[in-house]
């Protein structure tokens, strides 16, 4: 391998065809727009989803799947307008400011079971892909179980069972983008860096590297975000990750959904860290015992309860 190359970007230089998956819903899918923007550039075809918190069965969007097992395709002509409709919105800045008709692929908030036959459905309706990254806004999916709090694991282990699941994918990636945002939801990033050693030492570990604000990729991020937070509530996380890529730094609030709060925006924000799927779903230490819930509900519950149950690892600052 060059020295000059990530991990990561050699395995999706192989592959022409790409599904790009927000994993832990609402505005997670806007993290993946970086990568999704210089995927294109190399000329290959990119196809975004999202696990979405919409009341996406509520819109006209074309229904792909069996019963139960929708997928949503979400375009800038879908209806109705909902209150909370990132997928919507983000669709319609393509066309309005791209002139660029880019559908969103949006998964309903359930259990790992449907899930899964929604990512199986959407790959046959798609003709196949080459290979499939999930990505998180946050880093919590890296949790493995037994950390003093999770984050919001519901989602992300969803995501990561039915991606781990689905057939005839060649390779299957994880990428996270906001490391130390997760603190607002009680994560301990030590148990973060933890993980990302235990993942290195399995050569699961891809890469790491930073958005800059200069870079057309990442201006495209900003301007697809703020578009969209003009319609409707805005994202701590996307909100965050911009502000740390622009160089804002400490208790700095870019949306009034922070205040009251002590936040921490710095550099570290504005990193992809990349992963090997099955290799982070191996490590987790019940996400095994999830994989036949079919509602979300019963999916947080029994998170919550073998969580409960589990002797947990104490809270442990960064030593710098």
């Amino acid at each position: 391998m060059d020295f000059l190359k990530l991990p990561i970007l050699e395995r999706l230089q192989s592959a022409q065809t790409i599904l790009l998956a927000g994993a832990g819903g609402g505005y997670d899918i806007f993290a993946g727009l970086p990568l999704y923007f210089a995927l294109k550039a190399q000329g290959k075809t990119v196809h975004l989803a999202n696990l979405s918190f919409s009341s996406i069965y509520a819109s006209n969007g074309k229904r792909i799947g069996e019963v139960n097992e929708h997928v949503v395709r979400v375009t800038h002509e879908t209806q109705p307008e909902l209150s909370y409709f990132p997928e919507l919105y983000l669709a319609q800045w393509f066309w309005e400011k791209r002139r660029e008709k880019v559908p969103i692929y949006c998964f309903d908030r359930t259990g790992p079971r449907p899930l899964t036959a929604m990512y199986q459905h959407l790959v046959r309706h798609l003709g196949g892909v080459d290979a499939l990254v999930l990505v998180d806004g946050g880093t919590d999916s890296l949790m493995r179980g037994d950390e003093p709090k999770l984050g919001t694991p519901e989602e992300d282990l969803a995501s990561l069972l039915a991606a781990d699941a689905l057939q005839g994918v060649g390779s299957k990636s994880l990428v996270c983008l906001g490391f130390g945002i997760d603190v607002f939801h009680g994560v301990c990033h030590h148990y973060f860096l933890e993980a990302v050693a235990e993942l290195t030492e399995k050569n699961a570990y891809l890469g790491c590297w930073s958005l800059l604000p200069h870079l057309p990729e990442v201006k495209a991020f900003s301007a697809a975000y703020d578009y969209t937070r003009k319609h409707m509530q805005s994202s701590i996380v996307n909100s965050s990750i911009l502000a740390a890529i622009e160089g804002k730094f400490g208790n700095w609030h870019e949306t009034t959904r922070t205040e009251g709060s002590e936040l921490y925006i710095n550099p570290l924000m504005g990193l992809y860290w990349a992963f090997d799927l099955p290799a982070v779903v191996e490590r987790h230490l019940f996400i095994r015992e999830l994989a036949e819930h079919d509602e979300w509900i019963d999916l947080a519950r029994a998170i919550f309860q073998r969580h409960l149950n589990l002797e947990k690892r104490e809270w442990k600052h960064l030593p710098m």
